[in-house]
């Protein structure tokens, strides 16, 4: 074995999105409103939908689990990409590297998984309407997000152990703002191969099989709405999917872009500003989107608001 494999590394330093001094500034105030932003929202939209009792539909109950997806993973990245913006050089612990790691990929998995149980939520509610209730039982809709918790943290557990018990060759710069898995095995010495094909077929499954639960939930919706002879039927059938149709188009677009672009077109640049939009900017759109489109949202925040302006009176 070589002497640098036996080189132990105990933190990372995270390079950031830029090196360029005069854009720290701006760019940390920036990011700063959109995490904030993105806390508020979607911590709102887990209140809201947990204590407004007209918000206690599988529908919501959904929503609320898309809203802790966004938190999760956001948060896993948004605090530790502010401090590179003000501490220089931003280190990261070897333990603390693979927990956010592991969270990332646990709540970033989940998300493709809950966005494709909405779309069968919704093409229950549209193409199924009478029997709404009974196919989206309790039950139901508790088994559609603890499966997806459960095959996810393994998944994110299985990537972590697999990367971290490999040796890395004494490098630490990670050339980006959060531990990824690419930046990660470009700094490991030992053969890779195996992790590699671990990583893709994880990815592969979960992006495959999310995305074909969606197309064929919306394809079965559309072919219903192209039946129904009413147009006010139609106007409702678009709405009821709309802000979920929205949601999906940016968060599989976004990682399409990044992940199935030919390697020739790939640069650092591309690679960290994708994973600033899909990382931070999403989470923050995803509540906005739901609570502008939707009028049960915006009326039970005016409810609650009224409330607190009640007490605090």
């Amino acid at each position: 074995m070589e002497e640098h494999n036996l080189t132990t590394v105990t933190e990372f330093i995270l390079l950031g999105i830029t090196d360029r001094p005069e854009l720290q500034a701006p760019l940390f105030v920036l990011f700063l409103i959109i995490y904030l932003t993105s806390l508020v929202g979607n911590v709102g939209m887990i209140v809201l939908t947990q204590v407004d009792s007209r918000l206690q539909t599988p529908m919501y109950f959904f929503l609320r689990h898309l809203a802790l997806t966004d938190l999760g993973y956001s948060t896993a990245v948004g605090p530790k990409m502010l401090v590179n913006f003000v501490v220089h050089p931003n280190k990261i612990s070897y333990y603390c590297c693979a927990a956010q790691l592991s969270l990332f990929l646990l709540f970033i998995g989940s998300e493709l998984f809950i966005l494709s149980a909405m779309s069968y939520d919704r093409y229950v509610a549209i193409c199924k309407p009478l029997l709404y209730n009974v196919i989206m039982s309790q039950k139901v809709c508790w088994m559609l997000v603890a499966i997806p918790y459960l095959y996810c943290t393994f998944m994110s557990l299985v990537v972590t152990v697999k990367i971290f018990t490999l040796s890395f060759c004494g490098q630490n710069v990670i050339s980006h703002f959060y531990c990824d898995c690419i930046p990660l095995l470009s700094l490991l010495c030992s053969n890779t191969h195996e992790v590699e094909l671990i990583i893709m077929a994880f990815a592969a499954f979960d992006l495959i099989s999310s995305l074909l639960m969606v197309l064929v939930s919306y394809l079965l919706i559309f072919v219903a709405i192209l039946r129904m002879n009413s147009t006010e039927g139609r106007r409702k059938a678009f709405s009821t999917c709309g802000s979920h149709l929205t949601v999906v188009t940016v968060f599989y677009g976004t990682l399409i872009f990044m992940y199935v672009q030919p390697k020739s077109s790939h640069s650092k640049d591309t690679d960290k500003m994708s994973s600033v939009f899909y990382t931070l900017i999403i989470p923050m759109l995803n509540p906005l989107i739901y609570s502008l489109r939707n009028k049960d949202v915006k009326c039970a925040l005016q409810k609650t608001l009224r409330r607190i302006s009640n007490i605090s009176c």
